[in-house]
Order: structure tokens, then sequence, then C-alpha cells
């Protein structure tokens, strides 16, 4: 599956996508509010995660591509995490810092939860946010998500917005 908006595609994930994934992963900038800069190793890893996931037909990440320059500057898409002990499809995303501040994280994030609602038949995503990360928390208002309540996840306090299908269905019909 490809997703196109107007100034992206999004595309899974192919094994040569390693060394621009690991220059993004090791990047202080594109790994803040995580667990921090990855090794080459541990980007393999989740390549390997994702491409798995893809394969095996589970809702899984795509690469970010600057159509004006095919410029792989992130990824935006499915994670599965257990959260309060339920597992969850998370809509996640992280893009290069250099192309932070022109909306491309809430374009690819809105074309990944139209996706999950409309082709997925999900009936509700979530998204994980730390407490101080409000470009993310942003991004994830704009695409129609609500902050639903705090936990911890992976040891941190976490934000966890949700939008549901029907939310989803009424933007839609307020966007016509």
């Amino acid at each position: 599956m490809i997703l196109k908006t107007p100034r992206l595609i999004l595309r899974p994930f192919a094994a040569d996508d390693l060394d621009r994934m690991a220059e993004l992963l090791t990047n202080k900038d594109f790994m803040r509010f995580s667990m921090g800069p990855m090794t080459q190793e541990q980007t393999k890893s989740f390549l390997d995660k994702v491409i798995g996931w893809d394969r095996d037909g589970m809702p899984s990440q795509f690469a970010m591509i600057v159509r004006s320059s095919g410029l792989l500057v992130g990824y935006c898409g499915f994670f599965h995490h257990e959260v309060d002990g339920k597992m969850e499809i998370e809509i996640g995303y992280r893009l290069d810092s250099t192309f932070w501040n022109r909306g491309l994280a809430t374009e690819a994030a809105r074309a990944v939860r139209d996706h999950g609602f409309r082709n997925l038949r999900l009936e509700y995503v979530i998204s994980l946010i730390h407490p101080e990360n409000h470009p993310s928390r942003r991004v994830a208002e704009k695409n129609g998500m609500i902050l639903e309540r705090e936990t911890t996840f992976r040891g941190f306090a976490t934000f966890v917005f949700t939008i549901t299908r029907q939310r989803w269905l009424q933007l839609a019909r307020g966007a016509e």
C-alpha cells in the first residue's frame, strides 16, 4: 500500500532504507522524547520489525518521502503497543528536524488515520505523546484526536490521545 498526499509519498519500508534511517535514528533531535538515539544495529532491528509487520499484513509504518526531492525524511504509520495492559494500535511519527514546522507530520498523520479507518476498518487509534512534546501534541489535535488520559509508558509520563471511527466519520461529514 502506498499513500499519497499533496507533498508526500508514504510507502512501505525496504531493506535499502537502512543507511538513511540510521542517519535519522542516530540524530538526537529526531529521537527526542524517546529512548534516545539508536545504533545501526538497533535501526536494522526497527526496520526488520516494521517490514515484517507489513509482510505479515499488519498495519505498519510508512517511509515518509518528500515528493519534490524523493528524500526519505521520517516515518509515519502504525505501531503495536501494550498500553495499560491492552494491545493498542498507535499512529506514530517522526520527522527530520530540517523539515519541522511545515505541516508535513500533520499531512502524513491524516493520511495514515484515513487509511486506518477507510481501508483497514480500525475502530480507533491512539497516539502516545510525551507531555513536553508540544509539536506532536499539536499534530495529534490537528488529526482530530482528543486527550483521553495520562499514563506511564516505558517508564515515562505519557499522554494518550485517541480518535474513534465514529469521530473520524463526524469530522469527515463536517468537512463536506
